[in-house]
C-alpha cells in the first residue's frame, strides 16, 4: 500500500500517558488494557506518551492531538493544589502513605506532563475525558482541589450509614459502591435506561483514597457517592461531542465494570464514556482539518487561462532575448506587449 501522509486520512489520535512501575529493579511503563481496547474499538488510535524525564517539554512533536485521555496513577502532588496540608499531622500523613504505600510516592514528572496535557485541551478545546486520577488531574487544572485522603478527611467526620468504601486491595475489579446519578447529565444519559423507576443510583467500581473537595467553578457534577464525594463531572459549555467538544472527569471506572470471567459490562452505558469521548475526538479531527486544509487551486476559465498563456509566452520570449543578448525582432514587439501591460 502505497504511503500518503495527508492529514485527511490519518485515524484520530487520542494521547494516553503511562504510568511507571518498577519490575525486576527496572522501571516499566504501562497502560490499562481497557482503555485502550474501547478507544481503538470506537475508531482512535491511542498514543502513548510515556514517562520518562523531559518528555513534558516535548509535547509538540506528538501533534496532531485530536484528544486527551487520562487515566490511573500515583497521587498529585499535594502542592500544586494546597498551599498547606488540609490539617492533617505529620503521624496521620505518614500513616497514609503506609496505608497507600503504592499510590502515594508523587511522580512531579508525571504530574508536569498531565497538567500541560491538560491546560493544553482546554486551551484549543481539545476533548479531554479524565478516569480515577486523570479526572482529578483535570479539576487541579482548573483551580479545584483535592481531599489528601478521603478516610482522614471526610469518612471518619460522618455517621456510619454514609462512609463508604472508595478502595479495596483485595478485590481491585470487583469492588463496587452505589452513586447517585444526576439528572439531566451525560452520565444520566448514559445509564437512565438502567435505573429503577424513582431510584436514580448504580453501583460502580472504584480504586482510589484521594478526590475532589472542592470542584473548580466551570464543571458541573453529574453523581455522587453516599459520603458527599463527587464521583463525575463535566463542562456543560463544553459538551457536544458531535461538534468535537468533551471535557469530562469520571472519578470511578466503567471500563473495569465488567461481570466475573466475562467481557460483558455491568451496565449497557459503561462504554458510553468512550464511544462518546471518541465521537468526539473524530469531529475534533474533522473541525482541525478542515480549517489547516490548502486551499484549492483557483480553476480558470477559457478565456482566462488563454490570457495566461499569452502573458508566460511574453516573459519568456523577454527572458530569451535578454540572456542571448541580440537584438528583438520587430515582429515580436507584440508579444512582448502582453507582459508589459501585466507588469504595469
Amino acid at each position: 500500500m502505497a504511503f500518503n501522509n495527508d492529514l485527511s486520512v490519518i485515524l484520530p489520535r487520542v494521547l494516553i500517558v503511562s504510568r511507571r512501575s518498577v519490575r525486576k529493579n527496572k522501571f516499566v511503563d504501562f497502560v490499562g488494557e481497557y482503555h485502550l481496547d474501547l478507544i481503538v474499538t470506537y475508531g482512535a488510535v491511542p498514543v502513548i506518551v510515556p514517562r520518562v524525564n523531559g518528555v513534558h517539554m516535548l509535547l509538540d512533536s506528538f501533534e496532531p492531538i485530536h484528544g486527551v485521555l487520562l487515566c490511573e496513577g500515583e497521587d498529585i502532588d499535594p502542592s500544586l493544589y494546597e498551599p498547606e496540608t488540609s490539617g492533617l499531622s505529620p503521624e496521620e500523613i505518614e500513616e497514609i502513605r503506609r496505608l497507600h504505600a503504592s499510590d502515594t510516592a508523587v511522580d512531579k514528572e508525571k504530574d508536569s506532563i498531565e497538567l500541560r496535557l491538560a491546560k493544553l485541551c482546554l486551551e484549543r478545546n481539545i476533548p479531554y475525558m479524565g478516569i480515577c486520577r486523570g479526572s482529578q488531574v483535570l479539576n487541579v487544572a482548573c483551580g479545584g482541589t483535592l481531599y489528601q485522603d478521603i478516610g482522614k478527611e471526610l469518612t471518619r467526620k460522618l455517621p456510619e450509614d454514609q462512609r463508604v468504601v472508595h478502595m479495596d486491595y483485595d478485590n481491585y475489579d470487583g469492588h463496587r459502591h452505589f452513586v447517585k446519578v444526576v439528572e439531566n447529565t451525560p452520565l444520566h444519559c448514559w445509564f437512565k435506561d438502567s435505573l429503577e423507576v424513582g431510584k436514580m443510583d448504580i453501583l460502580v467500581n472504584s480504586y482510589h483514597h484521594q478526590g475532589v473537595k472542592r470542584l473548580a467553578q466551570r464543571f458541573v457534577p453529574m453523581a455522587f457517592a453516599p459520603d458527599g464525594l463527587i464521583e463525575g463531572f463535566y463542562d456543560p459549555d463544553a459538551y457536544n461531542p458531535e461538534e468535537g467538544k468533551f471535557i469530562m472527569g469520571l472519578q470511578f471506572h466503567p471500563e473495569r465494570m465488567r461481570r466475573p470471567d466475562s467481557e460483558e459490562f455491568d451496565y449497557p452505558g459503561c462504554p458510553s464514556a468512550y464511544q462518546e469521548f471518541v465521537k468526539a475526538v473524530l469531529a475534533y479531527q474533522k473541525k482541525l482539518n478542515s480549517s489547516t486544509a490548502l486551499p484549492k487551486p483557483l480553476k480558470l476559465n477559457k478565456e482566462m487561462e488563454n490570457k495566461r498563456k499569452i502573458i508566460v509566452r511574453s516573459f519568456s520570449l523577454a527572458k530569451n532575448l535578454y540572456t542571448a543578448g541580440i537584438e528583438m525582432n520587430p515582429t515580436k514587439q507584440s508579444e512582448l506587449e502582453a507582459g508589459a501591460e501585466f507588469l504595469e
